[in-house]
């Protein structure tokens, strides 16, 4: 069995204080969102972007001197998705180093439990039979509804068969995932075969769904659960040592074990019904954060959260750019990255 205590880990020298650490963590960002609203078909500079952001919040500010194009690619299509790029992240990333903890297992991810394939049947569903009755929130709605079930089915299993153990729970997640899966599977059968591609797309994961009116829905799920994870990293260093030894520490084991497994099911289904399946983030940034930080949970989540946010947005850029101007599913390239990487964990025991 592979040994995963993360008081083992030894992090790199964490040199600066706390302040210098989060300037430096938000020049990170500001450069990464630029980057990643300048390239694309249309390039822009990144005074322009800036200004056209400047402009918006106060329009008083600062004198217009682009065209009404570049500032509707700006504003309504590149940071947007820039934002989106960035919640979702920042919550599989933290919900993956979460998972590993309450599961003691360095190969767990959010998808472990078949959240995504619950989105993935939501999302099938309305893009092949139901039809846009919502309008554009169908999908997300519809796929946020299917991870939901998901995460109750694999609760109701694993409850009837008295399996609330961390193995257990990992089992019951793989075997609930292949089933939707291959209910998934028959509605793409049964479905109209020209709508395959946009299925077949979203399946892959992208950002292009990405509104201003829609942002708000990820964020509202992502702040207060992030909060959580973060005000209970004692609880989840206890997890990471055993379960005997976080009982003895006064922590109902069982109790926690389902609640992170609640707080990860929401953070993964609204993000997976508004990218669609990212796989592997959840999987790497963690273990970058262990190599970073340690294994002190209240350093590893705003870590890992800030990690998993800067990596999609730059597998969003390569996502963009290596075909454009085709607009390559993000999952792609996440997918040839974290391979690799799992080959190198392996490898790593």
């Amino acid at each position: 069995m592979v040994r995963t205590e993360a008081s083992k880990t030894r992090p790199f020298k964490w040199a600066g204080s706390l302040s210098r650490n989060i300037v430096l963590a938000a020049i990170l960002l500001l450069a990464s969102v630029t980057v990643a609203v300048s390239v694309g078909a249309v390039p822009v500079p990144a005074s322009t972007v800036w200004g056209v952001v400047l402009n918006k919040l106060s329009p008083d500010l600062i004198e217009t001197s682009w065209s009404k194009g570049r500032t509707a690619i700006v504003w309504d299509i590149r940071f947007p998705r820039a934002l989106l790029a960035l919640m979702v992240g920042a919550g599989l990333a933290a919900v993956g180093a979460s998972l590993q903890a309450v599961t003691r297992n360095p190969l767990a991810d959010p998808h472990l439990l078949g959240i995504s394939s619950g989105g993935a049947f939501g999302a099938i569903l309305a893009l092949l039979h139901t039809g846009l009755f919502l309008g554009l929130l169908t999908v997300p709605l519809l796929a946020f509804a299917g991870a939901l079930v998901a995460t109750l089915l694999v609760l109701a299993v694993s409850s009837f068969a008295s399996a609330t153990s961390a193995d257990r729970l990992v089992l019951t997640g793989v075997a609930i995932s292949f089933i939707i899966m291959a209910c998934a599977n028959i509605l793409i059968f049964l479905g109209d075969p020209r709508a395959t591609h946009t299925v077949v797309f979203w399946m892959l994961g992208g950002l292009g769904l990405a509104q201003w009116s829609h942002l708000i829905y990820p964020l509202i799920i992502l702040l207060p659960c992030l909060g959580w994870l973060y005000v209970r990293s004692a609880d989840l260093n206890a997890m990471t040592i055993g379960d005997e030894t976080a009982a003895t520490l006064g922590l109902n084991v069982v109790r926690f074990r389902l609640s992170v497994f609640v707080i990860g099911a929401l953070i993964t289904g609204v993000m997976v019904a508004f990218s669609g399946m990212i796989g592997f983030v959840g999987l790497m940034m963690p273990h970058i954060a262990r190599l970073l930080v340690g294994g002190d949970y209240q350093k590893l989540i705003p870590v890992s959260a800030l990690l998993g946010a800067v990596f999609v947005l730059w597998a969003d850029i390569a996502a963009r750019t290596i075909m454009a101007p085709e607009d390559m599913p993000i999952g792609i390239v996440t997918g040839l990255i974290g391979g690799c990487f799992f080959v190198w964990l392996l490898s790593r025991r």
